[in-house]
């Protein structure tokens, strides 16, 4: 009776694994395609950056930000009309589902959110206008109630685009210094350089569909670093252990053994982050939907890049063969050789 519920447990597992644990996949049968794919979506993603930019929030542009609700016969144009008798440059309002009452499944009263731009002064000025706002929208609209203000001045939103760099910055530094000093200098310039991969296309795509940039997207960014070098860094240290234990083989086939033997926890791993990012992008609401993209987006390129990028480029440089050795190294093996 056990016997039979142990092997009952052992076929549901196999029926519910999505990649089968003894994969045998030429990941370098065309890795020449992956490679010039991934230089073709850094070079254009770098391109769409100078020329469309980015739709930066008040976050790095400066400006003012109100969440509020209103009732239900309440709409865009009517809150648009109200604005603009003031005269404060330029408003942006969109009409936001409420969170909670899509979860529970309740009619709720609209949520609306407006954006107007930084005010030429002083902070005061800033103020002013944000008190004109909410009267005018007070003595307008039936049943308003305000959630949320948040307002950036221009030397804040300045400052927050040298920090928001800095941190990006730094936490690949941290990642090159870290990986040089767990493995070798070839497995750190394969991370480094897949982590710029992930970070420059997705900043790219962000360029592309116009969504906003603002802070809670340089989080999802640094979560993408962090997320994508998980992944490597199992990949990596499963190839280590192979080059040790197979030290006749090609160093071809040790990767692509590696990434094998890797990919199962590999896939699990992205899908189960996607079901919990999927579940927060449908009901999250308006407010961390920029974010929960970013993440959705990224989980699916870090994927990509600790399998396709960081290996070809780690084959392309050589690694140690003799670990007994602290100045053996391998030579690199050039693009041509992949489709071999």
């Amino acid at each position: 009776m056990l016997d039979q519920k142990s092997w009952k447990y052992e076929d549901l597992q196999m029926r519910l694994r999505i990649v089968p644990s003894n994969t045998a996949i030429n990941f370098f049968g065309k890795s020449r395609i992956a490679i010039w794919t991934s230089i073709f979506a850094v070079v254009v993603s770098v391109i769409l950056y100078i020329i469309n930019g980015l739709n930066y929030g008040i976050d790095f542009r400066g400006g003012t930000m109100l969440m509020i609700k209103a009732s239900d016969n309440t709409s865009i144009i009517e809150i648009r009309k109200t604005l603009n008798q003031l005269n404060i440059g330029d408003t942006t309002v969109t009409e936001v589902s409420d969170p909670a009452a899509v979860i529970v499944g309740s009619e709720a009263q609209p949520l609306f959110l407006i954006k107007i731009e930084q005010q030429e002064g002083n902070e005061e000025v800033q103020n002013q206008m944000i008190t004109r706002v909410k009267e005018i929208l007070d003595e307008t609209l039936t049943s308003v109630s305000f959630l949320q203000t948040d307002s950036v001045g221009s030397k804040v939103s300045g400052e927050l685009v040298q920090k928001a760099i800095l941190a990006v910055c730094l936490a690949v530094f941290a990642v090159l210094f870290y990986i040089w000093i767990r493995f070798e200098w070839q497995f750190s310039l394969g991370a480094v350089l897949a982590l710029l991969h992930d970070v420059i296309v997705t900043i790219g795509i962000f360029s592309i569909i116009g969504l906003e940039f603002n802070l809670s997207i340089i989080a999802a960014l640094l979560t993408i670093v962090g997320y994508s070098l998980n992944d490597t860094v199992i990949v990596f240290d499963r190839i280590r252990e192979n080059l040790k234990q197979f030290e006749s083989k090609p160093l071809l086939d040790v990767l692509n053994k590696s990434i094998n033997d890797t990919l199962s926890r590999t896939i699990m791993t992205s899908v189960t982050t996607l079901l919990a990012l999927l579940a927060l992008y449908i009901f999250g609401g308006e407010v961390i939907r920029g974010f929960t993209f970013a993440m959705i987006w990224g989980v699916l390129i870090g994927t990509y890049s600790s399998i396709f990028v960081a290996s070809a480029i780690l084959l392309r440089l050589g690694v140690k063969r003799d670990w007994s050795s602290p100045k053996s190294g391998g030579a690199g093996t050039n693009f041509g050789d992949f489709d071999k």
